[in-house]
Formats: C-alpha cells, structure tokens, sequence
C-alpha cells in the first residue's frame, strides 16, 4: 500500500499536511461550541449550585435540538464533501439550501414547546422544585435561540465540508467572547446575588450571542462566500439531491437521536437519584466534551478529506486516510483521558459544590479518563470515517443495541431497583464506548466504507 502511495505521489507528510489544515481550525471551533453551550453552566456554577445544575438539565432540551442539527450537518458533509472532489459548487449550494429548509422546520418546532411549556420539559428529568423553576425560566427564555442556531450550524457546515474551517473558528471565537462578555455582565454586574434574575439574563445573552453569529455567516455568504442562503429550486436536479440526501442523513439522523435519547434518559436517570449527582455530572460533562474536542477534530477533518478522495475516485487515498486517522484517534484520545486527570485541580477551584456533590466529580473525572480513548476512536470511525463513504446505518444499530438494550436497562436497575452508589452508577452508564469500541473497529476493517456517492448532473 505504501509503494502504491508513493507511485501517486502521496503519502504520510501529505496528508498529515491536508488534516491538520482542518484538525487545528475544526477542533478550535469544536472548543469553542462547547464551550458556547457549558459557559452557562460554568459561570451560573460560581453563584449557586443549583442554579448551575438547573441549567444544566435545562441544556439537555438544547442538546436534543443539536442531535437534529448534527444530523442535518453530517448528511449535509457527507455529500458536500465528495461534491466537493469533483468541484461541483452549483450542487453543492444545492445542498445547502436543503439543509437549511430542514434545519429551520425543527428549530421552530424546538421553539415553540420550550417557549409554550418550558416546566413540563424540565420535569421530565427532575422533580426537585427549585431545578423545575429555574431551569424552566432559563429555557423559556433561551429558546429564541433555536430560531437562528440551526441557520448557522448548516452554513458552517457545508462551509468546513469545502475545507474552509478557519470561517467556522473565527465565527465561533467572536461568538464565545461575546456570550462571556454578556454573561459577565449579567451574573456578575447586574444580578451577583439573584440567581433567579441572572438565569433569563444569561438565557437573553445566549440569544444574542447566537443572532450575531447567523449575522456573521450571512455577511460572509452575501460578500466572499461561493455559496449563499437561498430557497431550494424544484427541478429533477433537486429531486435527485434530495433523495440522496435522505438516503444519507436519516439513517445518521437517527444514529444521533438514538445516542443522545439514550443520553437525555441516563441524565433523566441521574436527575431523579439527587441534586448532589446532578451537580457533578453537569461539570463532569464540561470537562469531558472540552478534553474530546481534538479527537471531534480528527473525525471532522478527516471525514471531509475522505469524502473528498472518494468523490474524486481515490479509494487507495481514503483507505491510507482512514487507517492514519484510526492511530490519530487513539493517540489523542490518551492525551484526552491524561488531560483530564491533570487537570482536576483546577476544575475543583473553579466551581462551588458541597462536599457531597465533589466527591461524586472526583470520582467521574477518574472514569472519563478511560471513557476518552473509546469514545476518540469510536467517533472517528462511527461518525466521521464511516459516513464519509455512505456506510451511515451502521452507527444506528449499533447505538441502538448498545444504549438502547444494555446501557439503559442496566443503568435503570441498577438506580432504582439495586440502588447502587452514584459512582457506580455513572460507570455503568459510561460503559457505552468500551463496549463499541471492538464492534467498530472489527466493521472498520470490512472497508464496506469505501463508496463513492456523487451523481453526474452535466
């Protein structure tokens, strides 16, 4: 394989070359995002514990939504990227405009229940009074960002999928400086002792945070972008597209919400043991997102760059991508885990829990140290490599199986009917990536991923 590399012309500096052109500017953005959606969180943490774990559960509603977005924006980067092999930019603002349609349809369905019956959402993962209270006044408020997030998340998308992640970051950056800037200002100047005062003025802040955000990708459409915001054209082209990108996006589209369902439902689990655990949970998951956002990079970046050498009908190329982007994985993912032991210090001084509450994260960050390496090389396999060349159903029967079938009824039995202790508890629902990680690479190895997707419309 190597000597046929060699023959073409390409090879490891090569390549690494093209992905880290991706990986730094992807993995900032997906630093950044994160960031954006736990900087509520973190922030509301320095003035009440239970504001912060309010918020917290009122971000899983927002994370629920983001599984729709991130299943539009896969199926959206499966085609745009192999589109983008063969430089076919008139199919790919095709592309884009689907998207968006889509995006926009359940953004406003997101919208509409958060803002009409916010406590009824909330209860559905706590029955703790004051949780229900200001976790509802926070997503009622926040739900006017759904309006613009899913706008956004498509541009940037299909953007990145055309090997332009350095809009994504900048965008992303402005977006996370001014949500802290806003929310500074509210917690901290205008309502330092009243968290029920500060919870919709943080919500207000997200908002505003977001609007800029959609601002900043329409100016980029209308003044340097190759591709813009417009309603779709009905012709046998968009027929056609539309059936491919259905073909492609349900069944990742369902991936994500089997995954994060099974998710919403552990943190259901979690919220009905005490607000103690929620507390630590809602930081735990903070810290883990944050130390994965390198390995998300790698999946990302290296997902666009096999689907680019499988449009232009380079099969030797996606299969050396893949299987560098596999040691990649595995690679940072100990860095990750390593990460997040080194910096347990620091994440103790930065947040106000009760004893209780810090004995429970200390005991979390120890199991995301080794949930890290599973879940680096699951996403890149699962959710990047895997799409990338049409082989989307996988990801759905196997979350399906293993959250849905062994996770959950696990984890529901041992919280309710053997009432274990809250750490144990968290391992058990954590043992979700350890148990995928051989199904995924044993399917890796069938290279059932290596397809070509695109049509000839000229």
């Amino acid at each position: 394989m190597r000597k046929r590399m060699q023959l073409q012309g390409f090879g490891k500096r090569d390549f690494n070359r093209e992905l880290i052109s991706l990986v730094i500017p992807i993995a900032l953005q997906n630093l950044i995002s994160a960031t954006v959606i736990s900087v509520d969180v973190i922030m509301l943490g320095m003035i009440s514990q239970s504001a912060m774990a309010a918020v917290s559960l009122a971000g899983q509603i927002t994370f629920t939504l983001t599984l729709f977005y991130m299943g539009l924006s896969a199926g959206a980067s499966i085609l745009t990227a192999q589109y983008w092999g063969k430089k076919d930019t008139p199919t790919i603002q095709r592309i884009l405009s689907i998207a968006c349609v889509f995006s926009l349809c359940i953004s406003i369905l997101f919208f509409l229940s958060s803002f009409l019956i916010p406590e009824a959402l909330i209860n559905l993962f706590t029955n703790d009074p004051e949780l229900i209270q200001y976790g509802s006044r926070f997503l009622q408020f926040n739900s006017f960002s759904y309006l613009v997030m899913g706008l956004s998340q498509m541009y940037l998308s299909v953007i990145r999928s055309m090997e332009n992640a350095k809009l994504g970051a900048w965008i992303s950056s402005l977006c996370l400086i001014l949500n802290i800037l806003f929310n500074a200002i509210c917690i901290f100047v205008l309502y330092p002792s009243s968290p029920e005062l500060a919870i919709p003025a943080v919500a207000l802040a997200t908002v505003l945070a977001r609007m800029i955000e959609l601002a900043c990708c329409m100016m980029h459409s209308l003044t340097k972008g190759t591709i813009r915001f417009r309603l779709p054209v009905r012709d046998r082209i968009q027929r056609n597209l539309l059936k491919d990108f259905l073909k492609y996006t349900l069944p990742v589209q369902g991936n994500y919400i089997v995954w994060g369902g099974a998710l919403t439902a552990t943190a259901a689990i979690i919220g009905h043991v005490n607000s103690d655990m929620v507390a630590a949970n809602s930081i735990a998951s903070v810290v883990k997102n944050l130390a994965v956002v390198l390995c998300g990079g790698i999946a990302t970046g290296g997902s666009v760059l096999v689907g680019k050498y499988l449009g232009q009908g380079e099969m030797a190329k996606a299969r050396y991508a893949g299987n560098h982007m596999c040691y990649y994985a595995l690679f940072f993912g100990v860095i990750a885990g390593c990460t997040i032991l080194l910096i347990k210090p620091l994440v103790y001084s930065m947040v106000n829990l009760n004893p209780v509450a810090q004995s429970y994260l200390n005991g979390m960050l120890y199991i995301n140290a080794y949930y890290c390496i599973a879940k680096s090389f699951n996403s890149t396999t699962i959710a990047g490599i895997f799409p990338a060349g049409g082989d989307s159903k996988f990801g759905l029967w196997c979350d399906t199986v293993v959250m849905w079938l062994i996770i959950l009824p696990l984890s529901y039995l041992c919280a309710f009917v053997w009432q274990v202790s809250p750490i144990f508890l968290y391992f058990v629902i954590s043992l979700d990536e350890l148990i995928k990680l051989p199904i995924a690479f044993t399917r890796y190895r069938q290279f059932k991923w290596l397809n070509n997707l695109t049509r000839n419309f000229t």
